[in-house]
């Protein structure tokens, strides 16, 4: 089975635990996580970037006239 997570339900799950983190911290009295909306854009961001490099490199690209034919010959 196979199931299909958004980037939105990553990036809020991962929100949401450094917010539980950080309270818990607080309360402990230890110094807050200093964690900005922009380290977390950047985070998203990079994560983002790498799940779509690492897709398009796996994925079949053929650029050259000669791999277009082939991957037609192995379609049928």
């Amino acid at each position: 089975m196979k199931t299909n997570i958004s980037a939105g339900t990553i990036a809020r799950t991962i929100i949401l635990a450094l917010a539980l983190l950080n309270q818990i911290l607080v309360i402990n009295g230890i110094e807050v996580i200093p964690i900005s909306d922009e380290d977390i854009n950047m985070l998203v961001s990079t994560a983002w970037t790498i799940v779509a490099s690492a897709a398009a490199w796996w994925k079949n690209n053929s650029f050259t006239k000669k791999a277009i034919e082939a991957d037609k010959v192995l379609k049928g």
